[in-house]
């Protein structure tokens, strides 16, 4: 391992170097004695399935981790990190997937979180305020900066925590995921916020799955697998994809989507002039049998508004959904459950999971009531082994039923999702964005689940702002734009180019 200087491969000065970092959690050894340099003024991809040691990485840099062996020198320096603020004023900073904001607070609140300008100790909002301006400015954001964070939406709030970390000037910048909520216009601000900063001079770690956008923006990456560092592939250009996913999972998948065709039944669920939140006209459409329905659009579009109108989790103001032929009427998502109709929210840690309960609780949340004793008495021995059984049946990767399911990673968290629903017995899956920053591995499987479900008769209403994705698993997609749908398109027929122009606004 070189230290600090020109390298002989790249002539970049080498910034941050870890050798042999160790970290252990009970059971598990998270990292294994992983080795990694990263150079000023370029963008270093870290890829690897989800477990596979990349976030605790991320961990040590921050100072939530210790190392139990090995060095981490930034600028050819010995560092040990005892908590973030001693990283964070070496001059490092993270952009975790999970964003850390506070929703009550302004925008300029947020941004400037620990470093307030004040007059004799007042806070001094005009000075802040001007700041804030400046920063979103430099972030393509046309926010006022005033506005409670609150208000903001997911993409916004991650724009937000990008600029947080920028105002601080660090100069080793790690981006978790920053991707996974964010509109095409917000990823084109993104990629050009880094494209500066690596001409800067600062060094960038990007974490990501996807592999468009390390051919787009990296100049190497690295793969981890099982806590170790696989292989450092020293120049993008000319990388066989295959060959990076073989790394990534330690086998070959020829076809992570994997489409298996199949015949559609009849008309399983219907909307009827849905009217509500998030929707600019009236929403009609079915979905058979047997059939995945994907509903392709950009953020704000109004899929995600119209899945919740759907399951009763909004109130429709017109229109109305059937299910099996038959009028039905969701006060609630309770109600939709018990009619064979189930939600796999987009935002899995807030609406999908109780993130400190375990995995059987998660898993048993909504179908105890069938066999609790009087209403309210757990039946504890059934419990354990429907939850064992759909640990199996799904592969699920925890210790036991008992392991907080916040602990697992995102693609074992939505299986525990999809088990709970299907100890339900239920007819009509709505999945909203299902493989979000979930790992190539565990993508290939929630896709082989889904085809599962089409093929027993079920019926799967997918969205994706991932367009291969959509082509990939469908089997029709509807376009939506502005709240509209614009587009009813057979798979045979789909075509990349024609989906995204039909989702562009007009």
């Amino acid at each position: 391992m070189m230290h600090a200087g020109a390298t002989a491969q790249t002539g970049k000065r080498t910034c941050l170097e870890l050798d042999g970092i160790t970290v252990s959690f009970p059971g598990v050894r998270a990292l294994d004695r992983v080795s990694l340099e990263v150079h000023s003024g370029e963008v270093h991809g870290l890829m690897g399935e989800n477990g596979a040691g990349k976030s605790t990485l991320l961990k040590v840099l921050s100072g939530v981790n210790q190392s139990e062996t090995g060095t981490l020198r930034l600028n050819g320096v010995t560092r040990r990190f005892a908590g973030t603020r001693a990283a964070i004023d070496a001059g490092i900073a993270i952009i975790y997937q999970e964003l850390h904001l506070v929703p009550e607070l302004t925008v300029a609140e947020n941004l400037m979180l620990g470093q307030l300008p004040n007059r004799f100790g007042v806070v001094d909002e005009r000075a802040l305020v001007e700041r804030a301006t400046v920063e979103l400015k430099r972030l393509g954001e046309h926010i006022d900066p005033r506005t409670p964070i609150k208000h903001l939406s997911i993409g916004q709030r991650q724009m937000i925590e990008i600029g947080k970390a920028l105002m601080r000037d660090a100069r080793v910048i790690a981006f978790d995921e920053p991707t996974s909520s964010l509109s095409a216009r917000e990823t084109e601000n993104l990629f050009r916020i880094i494209n500066a900063l690596r001409a800067e001079g600062r060094a960038i770690i990007y974490v990501t799955h996807r592999m468009e956008e390390v051919d787009a923006l990296c100049d190497r990456v690295t793969v981890f697998r099982d806590g170790k560092c696989i292989r450092t592939f020293e120049s993008i250009a000319g990388v066989d994809r295959n060959e990076l996913i073989a790394a990534m999972v330690g086998r070959p998948i020829a076809d992570v989507y994997g489409y298996r065709p199949r015949g559609a039944g009849g008309i399983l669920l219907e909307a009827k002039g849905l009217m509500g939140p998030g929707l600019a006209e009236p929403a009609s459409f079915t979905a058979r049998r047997s059939e995945i329905v994907g509903f392709f659009g950009l953020v704000g579009a109004g899929r995600s508004e119209l899945m919740k109108l759907i399951y009763g989790a909004t109130r429709a103001s017109a229109g109305h959904v059937e299910l099996g032929g038959k009028r039905v009427h969701f006060a609630s998502p309770r109600d939709a459950v018990r009619a064979g109709l189930a939600l796999c929210p987009e935002d899995r840690k807030h609406e999908g999971i109780v993130a400190v309960a375990s995995v059987a609780d998660n898993l048993n949340l909504s179908v105890r009531r069938h066999f609790s004793r009087a209403g309210f008495l757990l039946d504890i021995k059934h419990e354990r082994t429907l939850t064992q059984d759909y640990i199996r049946k799904l592969g699920i990767k925890t210790r036991d039923g008992e392991t907080a399911i916040g602990t697992l990673s995102g693609g074992n968290q939505q299986k525990v999702i999809l088990s709970r629903w299907l100890a339900e017995r239920i007819e009509v899956f709505l999945m909203d964005e299902p493989t979000r920053g979930i790992d190539v591995g565990a993508r290939a499987e929630i896709y082989h689940l889904l085809y599962g479900l089409a093929e027993a008769g079920r019926c799967v209403l997918m969205v994706s702002s991932d367009l291969a994705e959509v082509i990939g698993v469908a089997d029709r997609i509807i376009v939506m734009r502005e709240g509209r749908i614009v587009g009813n398109v057979p798979k045979a027929e789909a075509v990349p180019d024609e989906l995204i122009k039909m989702a562009l606004p007009r």
